[in-house]
């Protein structure tokens, strides 16, 4: 299956799809080898770039958006977390805009998700 859009050289996609990974707000601090053979499958497959970054996206808002109650989830460990993601926007593509949609979406959580963590922090900090 190929994605709309063009797949740039190998190299140049793996890292960029490595940069996006690493971008996320709930992902490690770095790429093991397994990311990046990952990476170079999806290239293979020529999955685009744009599909790929909004899979990433879609799946941290998911992430993000749930209840405040909920137990915290552990941060993602491996690019191969957003592979079911990447085959539900192949199996039904996102309208062409959303993408930008996503992308201010995120920040916008993940803003208020970091702002409502040092509250919490300075009030429990404040209290003793």
């Amino acid at each position: 299956m190929t994605a709309a859009g063009s797949v740039p050289d190998s190299a140049l996609y793996v890292s960029a799809v490595i940069l996006l990974y690493l971008e996320l707000p709930e992902t490690q601090l770095s790429a093991n080898l397994q990311d990046h053979a990952q990476a170079r499958r999806l290239h293979d497959r020529g999955i685009s770039l744009a599909l790929v970054e909004s899979a990433f996206l879609l799946a941290s808002l998911r992430r993000l958006a749930r209840p405040t109650d909920a137990p915290p989830l552990p941060p993602i460990r491996s690019l191969a977390y957003f592979l079911p993601v990447i085959e539900e926007l192949l199996a039904q593509p996102m309208p062409e805009n959303y993408l930008n949609y996503l992308r201010l979406k995120l920040r916008s959580l993940a803003a208020q998700k970091t702002l409502s963590a040092d509250v919490q922090k300075n009030t429990f900090l404040d209290d003793r």
